[in-house]
C-alpha cells in the first residue's frame, strides 16, 4: 500500500462498520488532537478496527540488544533461555478504522516487565504474567495515523510503503525504505491450529520523558503454529526464511537484535476486531 499523505479536518463517517458485539463492550470518549497548524480533529477512543487481517511472528532475540531499546531503567525485557528476549512482529491490514481511511501497519515490540523486582527466566511468558509490550518501531502507510501516534502516545511511527499479500497460503508483508528499497519481508502461514482469542494487552511508550501505558483489545479466530523446540535450539534455520532483512538503514537497525531464524510462534487471523485506547492518564511508573 502506498503512503496516504493527504488528510483534511473531516472524520470518515463509517460508524456502521462497527456493529459487532465486540465493540459494544467499550465506552467511547472524545479527545481533540492537533494534526497541523490548521487541522484539529475530535477523535473517539478507543479507536475501533474492524475486519482486520493480522499476521504475527514471535521470535527470540538478544536480551542485551533488547535491553538497549528500553525507555526506562525499571522496564526490562522478559527473559527467555540462553540470554534471549521475546520479539513480537505484528502486521496489520486495517480495512475499517473508526473515522479514518484504511491503512497498513507493522508493529515491532518487545515483551516486557515494568517495575518488577524480579524477572525470572521464561516464567512470565509461559504463565502470561508480564506487563505488556514496548513498541520500538511502527511503520504505517497513513500520514494522519502517523501524526496521531507520535503526538498522543509517542509511538515511533514513520510513514512507509507496506504491502501485505494474503492471496496465497501465506501472508507476506513487505516494508520499503523512503527510496523504495525493500528492507523487511515476513511470511506467516495462514494454516495452523485453530484458536479463538479474546484478549487484552498493554503497550508501553515514552512521550516527553514520561512512560505511557495504553490498553489494546482484540478478538478473532486465529490459526497458530508453535515451534517450542527453538527454546533449546535457537540457531536452527528453517528451509525457507520467515524473516528477511536487507542491509539498508531500517533493515540494519532490526538486525542489531540478533533475531533467531525460526519463530517461537506464528499466528494468522483473517477477520479480527480490535481497538486501541487513549493512554491511561492515571498510570505512573513507580
Amino acid at each position: 500500500m502506498k503512503i496516504l499523505n493527504d488528510f483534511d479536518a473531516t472524520l470518515l463517517q463509517n460508524e456502521d462498520k462497527f456493529e459487532d458485539a465486540f465493540f459494544k463492550r467499550f465506552h467511547l470518549n472524545k479527545h481533540k488532537v492537533r494534526l497541523s497548524d490548521n487541522i484539529e480533529k475530535d477523535y473517539s477512543f478507543p479507536t475501533f478496527y474492524g475486519d482486520v487481517s493480522c499476521s504475527q511472528a514471535i521470535f527470540l532475540c538478544s536480551y542485551e540488544e533488547a535491553l538497549k531499546l528500553m525507555p526506562h531503567e525499571k522496564i526490562k525485557p522478559v527473559r527467555a533461555l540462553k540470554g534471549r528476549a521475546v520479539l513480537a512482529i505484528s502486521c496489520y491490514e486495517y480495512k475499517n478504522v473508526m473515522g479514518i481511511p484504511p491503512y497498513n501497519e507493522v508493529a515491532l515490540t518487545i515483551a516486557i516487565q515494568a517495575d518488577k523486582q524480579k524477572n525470572p527466566t521464561l516464567l512470565p511468558l509461559i504463565f502470561n504474567n508480564y506487563s505488556g509490550y514496548y513498541v520500538f518501531s511502527m511503520p504505517v502507510t497513513s500520514r494522519e495515523n502517523c501524526i496521531r501516534g507520535n503526538s498522543i502516545w509517542g509511538l515511533p511511527k514513520v510513514t512507509q510503503e507496506i504491502d501485505i499479500d494474503v492471496s496465497g497460503d501465506e501472508a507476506v508483508t513487505v516494508c520499503r525504505e523512503a527510496d523504495g528499497k525493500e528492507y523487511f519481508r515476513l511470511r506467516v502461514p495462514k494454516a495452523g491450529n485453530p484458536k479463538q482469542m479474546d484478549e487484552t494487552a498493554y503497550l508501553y511508550t515514552k512521550l516527553s520523558g514520561k512512560i505511557l501505558k495504553a490498553r489494546t483489545d482484540f478478538k478473532g479466530d486465529f490459526a497458530i503454529s508453535k515451534n517450542m523446540a527453538v527454546l533449546l535450539n535457537p540457531e536452527k534455520s528453517p528451509d525457507k526464511p520467515f524473516l528477511t532483512l536487507s542491509d539498508t538503514p531500517c533493515g540494519k537497525a532490526i538486525k542489531k537484535l540478533k533475531i533467531d531464524p525460526t519463530p517461537l510462534q506464528l499466528r494468522y487471523v483473517e477477520h479480527m476486531n480490535s481497538c486501541f485506547d487513549f493512554y491511561d492518564e492515571n498510570y505512573e511508573l513507580k
